[in-house]
Formats: C-alpha cells, sequence, structure tokens
C-alpha cells in the first residue's frame, strides 16, 4: 500500500471514528447535540470537527447518509422477501416504523431542530428543513425504482412509480412523526392501517350518512 492510499484509508477511518462519536451524543442528546459535545466525546477540539466536516450540515449529511443507508438497506430486504405482495408491504412499513422507534432521538435529530436550545442558537446557521428534505426526497427516488423494477404500472411508465414512491414515503413520514410523538396505537396496528390505505380501503369504504359525498 503506498502512503497516498495509507493517509486516504486513515482519514476514511478517522471520519468513522468521528461519526461513531457523533453517534454516541445524538443518542445521548438527541436535537440538543452540538459540535461542541460531539468534539468533547471525540477527543479533539471543534476546528479538528469542522476540519473534517466543514460545519454542522456537513456532519448532519454524513449522519443522515449513514442512516438512511441502513434504513433503505432494511426497506429493500422487506420489499424483495419472499411473500405475497400485501405481507411485503406490511414488513416494509413495519421496518421503516421499526427504524425509527428504535433510535427515535437519531429521528429527532435528523428532523426535527432543538429551536430553543442554547446549542442551536449558537449553531443559528443550520436549517434541518433545507437538509432533512433531501434525506425525503433521497429515500422517495429510491422507493419509486424498486417500484418501476417490481410493479406493472399499467402503462402509466416512471412516473407513476415515481408519484407512488414519493406519496408513500411522505405517508410513513408524517405518519410515523405523529406516531411517534403521541403513541396513540401499537406499532403493529398502524401497520396495518396504513397497508389498508395503501391497498385502496378508501376506494372500497362507504360514505357516512351525513357525509357530503
Amino acid at each position: 500500500m503506498n502512503t497516498g492510499t495509507s493517509q486516504r484509508e486513515s482519514t476514511r477511518q478517522r471520519r468513522r471514528e468521528l461519526l461513531e462519536a457523533a453517534d454516541r451524543v445524538v443518542l445521548r442528546d438527541g436535537p440538543e447535540a452540538s459540535m461542541n459535545a460531539i468534539a468533547a466525546e471525540a477527543g479533539i477540539t471543534k476546528p479538528i470537527l469542522y476540519r473534517h466536516f466543514g460545519d454542522k450540515g456537513g456532519l448532519y449529511r454524513a449522519l443522515a447518509e449513514r442512516h438512511t443507508d441502513a434504513l433503505l438497506s432494511s426497506l429493500r430486504t422487506a420489499l424483495d422477501a419472499p411473500a405475497d405482495r400485501r405481507e411485503r408491504v406490511e414488513d416494509t412499513l413495519d421496518a421503516y416504523l421499526a427504524a425509527i422507534e428504535a433510535r427515535p432521538q437519531v429521528y429527532r435529530f435528523l428532523m426535527h431542530p432543538a429551536e430553543d436550545q442554547p446549542q442551536a442558537e449558537a449553531e443559528a446557521g443550520f436549517d434541518v428543513g433545507r437538509h432533512s428534505a433531501p434525506l425525503l426526497r433521497r429515500m422517495g427516488e429510491e422507493l419509486a425504482e424498486v417500484i418501476a423494477e417490481r410493479i406493472d404500472t399499467g402503462g402509466k411508465g416512471t412516473a407513476a412509480a415515481r408519484a407512488w414512491g414519493h406519496g408513500i414515503v411522505g405517508m410513513m413520514y408524517a405518519a410515523g412523526d405523529w406516531w411517534l410523538r403521541e403513541r396513540p396505537c401499537p406499532r403493529a396496528e398502524l401497520v396495518r392501517h396504513l397497508t389498508d390505505l395503501l391497498w385502496g380501503s378508501l376506494a372500497t369504504a362507504h360514505d357516512h350518512p351525513d357525509s357530503p359525498g
């Protein structure tokens, strides 16, 4: 291994170590995780942390990629399981909800800024919405690819697959966010409700007698 290759591997290894330190702080502090706390956890100064990631946005993107890769892998595994389609839909929804339930602090760090916290005031240039939107778009595009590969959209082409992919991700995100905050029902019950919706229950449900429909 030449010197240049060795240096690049050393840099990648150091970056992995810093991301693991950041993960530990995020698991502990959630959205309140600060660059100061992450640098302290890693045993370095904040300028060294900036040297590796640029700013909190750079660190956020690295953590988002790390966790999104793992989540997409579990979603693909569920979608590719040898089961009927409804069961695969249920398993895919459950994989997403299980991931945010298992690491709620990571989810909150990625999706919800701690706007009222002193750390957030000190890092006021960090806009979590600007960074989280690409994460959701990536999930939507990845799911659209899977749909296009596996499901006959009846000649509607890639536009339908992309609409379905982004629509399903939007539903999972909004419903999962509400569920994680309020815990109104067991996870399995939410999975059934969402699967029923995707399975066309709105098309077969009757209107209430007093509804405008």
